[in-house]
């Protein structure tokens, strides 16, 4: 658990730096946003221990085998079931999975973070 809790914590100060913001600006929201999509990306994906080398930078559409188009419509998903939002067809393109960074600020956005 420490493991993939320390890189958790790395995803996130990736992605502030990523979206120019100061560590603290983004808050301890975005950290669980992060974390939960990392472990919805895994579960639906069944990446296994795989999950834990994903990085922001990690390149999702094309790179994982697992992410075919059933896997984004079942991301897309479960994410709408996890965080209670609904994602309409014209928000999501190919940039949307184009890194787990993209996928984490889309999400976040949707949740007005």
């Amino acid at each position: 658990m420490l493991r993939r809790t320390s890189i958790l914590a790395c995803v996130y100060r990736r992605f502030a730096a990523f979206v120019g913001c100061a560590h603290g600006a983004i808050g301890e929201i975005f950290l669980d946003t992060g974390q939960q999509v990392v472990s919805l990306v895994g579960s639906v994906l069944n990446l296994g221990e795989r999950a834990g080398d994903l990085t922001l930078d990690s390149p999702l559409l094309g790179a994982i085998p697992e992410l075919d188009s059933m896997a984004v419509v079942l991301l897309l998903t479960a994410i709408e079931e996890k965080f209670g939002f609904s994602i309409d067809d014209d928000e999501v393109d190919g940039t949307t999975f184009a890194t787990l960074g993209h996928l984490v600020a889309f999400v976040s956005r949707k949740r007005g973070q």
